[in-house]
């Protein structure tokens, strides 16, 4: 596992990459937002550590950057900027995590840890998706829940395929966005929201485990009670 540290304060990043190395992670240096962009494009990483207040790109532009060209790599946001006003600006940006300085390293170990366990998925399985109860048909584009067809739309069958796919995954709005609709996600608008809706009333509308979750400020899991 290969992780970047974009970090301008040589003795903290240091102190991280060393700690990480202990631990048997490959880490590597970047000093400034803009040389860690064009570093990514030309190698491949598996986690991002990110400081907010860095040289060139800020953290939280860089952030939206990374998730742009590969939204599934995690990032954490490691910086003093520790309001909640900062931590809900890291989220919307994409951070997957969020750590403020000072901190203890075993505690920055244990959310590497999690950030790069592989998220449990549903079961594929001859052309098709299974999670609990609702099986989705990928060859002949229907649903079923239980003994129940259920009728989608080409969207709502797409976004139903993207839940099932990253099934226990805390998944942004902008993250919907980008694999779903393929577009930037506009804030002004509530378009993920809507369908997210929709196919609630259609796949748990009438049963107890209800599937798709929302947590507040973070957006949509799938999965997880």
């Amino acid at each position: 596992m290969k992780i970047l540290i974009v970090e301008d304060e040589p003795k903290v990043a240091q102190f991280i990459k060393n700690g990480l190395e202990e631990n048997n992670y490959e880490a590597e240096i970047c000093y400034d937002g803009s040389l860690a962009e064009k570093l990514v494009k030309s190698n491949k990483f598996d986690l991002f550590i990110l400081d907010i207040i860095v040289p060139g790109i800020n953290g939280l532009e860089l952030c939206r950057r990374l998730k742009s060209f590969n939204p599934a790599i995690p990032v954490l946001m490691l910086t003093a900027l520790g309001t909640t006003d900062d931590k809900l600006s890291g989220f919307d940006a994409g951070a997957n995590d969020y750590l403020v300085k000072p901190f203890e390293f075993r505690e920055l170990l244990a959310r590497v840890k999690v950030l790069l366990k592989k998220p449990e998925q549903a079961v594929e399985k001859a052309n098709s998706l299974v999670a609990e109860d609702l099986e989705l048909d990928l060859e002949r584009k229907v649903a079923r829940r239980g003994n129940v067809n259920i009728d989608l739309t080409a969207k709502e069958f797409s976004l139903l395929e993207f839940f099932m796919r990253n099934k226990g995954r805390v998944l942004s709005r902008v993250d919907i966005a980008e694999k779903v609709w393929d577009i930037k996600f506009d804030s002004g608008t509530n378009v993920v929201d809507v369908y997210v809706n929709f196919l609630r009333k259609k796949i748990d509308k009438g049963h107890d485990k209800k599937l798709i979750q929302t947590r507040v400020g973070f957006g949509y899991i799938f999965g997880k009670s």
